[in-house]
């Protein structure tokens, strides 16, 4: 873990400082992903059985999960995850439902109606990771919000397991957020099938969720694609930046730094403090907690890219705004005042009593977030992400009347007859 003291620091420094490590994107890596891309786009499901095949060690007869699949899902999850899930969606309801937005009509002079319309993308593909944990709780962040968004298809892929089957959990979340269609696949395979559709696997409009560095890249690449499909947006590893004053439990600091580094040797954790006698405590919680842990040994490797700086309570901003954390936890005395100066965030976390842990499962908030610097310019995932918006125009005689002067002007301007002819046949002015 490497500590720095910010205000010793040159602006070209700063940004080192701050760099991500770099994320798997190699000439050879695109080739990949595009050769397994247009390999699925050509040859449907016979690609697809063969890649599954090829990468999860899977023969499967059908990719598609079937009702018995799914009741027996419900046989092999305990109680408590049925409760612990409920709750989660009922909070991500909520919060996703008081997003929705009404349609706005706006006179925008005498005769001139125009209006703003908000539908649902019809169809949508929802990629859920499956690595070496299952996550229900992307299921909920994906399928809750197109659920209210009234998508009419929601077809999700993830990798299935060695014996060909799908986690229960992953099936109980899916089946209760109502996905319409789950297949057992996964990687580049699975984002090529939902982007181009085969015989057996629908074509969606846009794709969301989380990947790794190949469904990354194939997100991308289909969405270059006319023939392809949309995509959420681009990401990188999974962080977390913690700015902390000595107000700060060192236990809790320790505790949500690994809580993040444990997403992959990729991620990175970033703490910011006014006070160094944290830091030393914290990498000794850290040092503490690590061992205990089950993934000690992807955190050790993801701690290589720790950063500490020490700064004062006036650099905190431009700090924050400069990284554009996926997750900003503020825990220092006056967290409230500094929320209303970040710009540059995908989720905050404000106060003692908030860990990012809640975020990413059941407080309500949605946990599909731009990493990589993305937060400068893109939210995370949300009701409008599964949304779009649509503009209507209708004039009476007199609004055309009245507008005309200004279009047939700009239209003059530009050289465009056509435009101005499409005014004039109307109020037969001279054509």
């Amino acid at each position: 873990m490497k500590t720095v003291l910010w205000s010793d620091l040159t602006p070209d420094e700063k940004l080192k400082i701050l760099k991500r490590p770099e994320v798997l994107q190699s000439d050879e890596l695109r080739l990949k992903v595009q050769e397994l891309k247009l390999q699925v786009k050509n040859q449907g499901d016979k690609a697809v059985r063969e890649l599954t095949k090829r990468f999860d060690q899977v023969e499967l007869d059908s990719f598609k999960v079937s009702k018995p699949e799914v009741q027996s899902a419900y046989q092999a999850v305990d109680s408590e995850f049925l409760s612990a899930i409920q709750t989660a969606i009922k909070n991500i309801e909520s919060f996703h439902k008081a997003q929705q937005q009404t349609e706005i009509s706006v006179e925008t002079m005498p005769g001139v109606e125009c209006k703003q319309v908000v539908r649902p993308i019809e169809k949508v593909g929802l990629y859920v990771p499956g690595g070496t944990a299952p996550l229900p709780s992307t299921v909920m962040m994906l399928a809750m919000p197109a659920q209210i968004a009234g998508c009419s298809l929601k077809v999700m892929c993830t990798p299935p397991r060695p014996d060909g089957t799908v986690d229960p959990h992953i099936l109980v979340a899916a089946d209760m957020c109502k996905v319409d269609e789950v297949y057992k696949v996964g990687g580049v395979q699975a984002i090529a099938a939902m982007a181009y559709g085969t015989t057996s696997i629908s074509k969606v409009d846009k794709i969301f969720g989380p990947g790794n560095s190949w469904v990354t890249e194939a997100k991308s690449q289909v969405s270059l694609d006319p023939k392809g499909a949309s995509i959420d947006m681009p990401a990188g590893p999974s962080e977390v930046m913690v700015v902390a004053d000595s107000t700060a439990s060192p236990e809790s600091v320790a505790a949500d730094l690994l809580s993040q580094a444990e997403h992959g040797a990729d991620s990175q954790v970033v703490l910011v403090t006014n006070s160094i006698s944290l830091i030393e405590d914290v990498e000794f919680n850290i040092r503490k907690f690590c061992n205990s842990l089950k993934r000690t040994e992807l955190i050790k490797q993801s701690l290589k890219h720790a950063v500490f700086i020490e700064a004062s309570d006036f650099e905190f901003i431009e700090i924050i705004n400069m990284y554009a954390p996926e997750h900003l936890i503020l825990n220092t005395k006056n967290c409230e005042e500094l929320v209303d100066k970040v710009n540059n965030a995908g989720s905050i976390f404000v106060g003692p009593w908030s860990p990012e842990s809640v975020g990413d499962y059941a407080s309500g908030t949605n946990h599909v977030l731009p990493t990589y610097g993305y937060a400068k310019v893109f939210g995370g995932v949300n009701l409008d992400s599964f949304m779009k918006k649509i503009t209507v125009q209708k004039l009476s005689e007199q609004g055309l009347n009245n507008i005309a002067p200004s279009v047939l002007k700009l239209a003059e301007t530009e050289g465009l007859d056509a435009h101005a002819l499409a005014v004039k046949v109307r109020l037969k002015k001279d054509v």
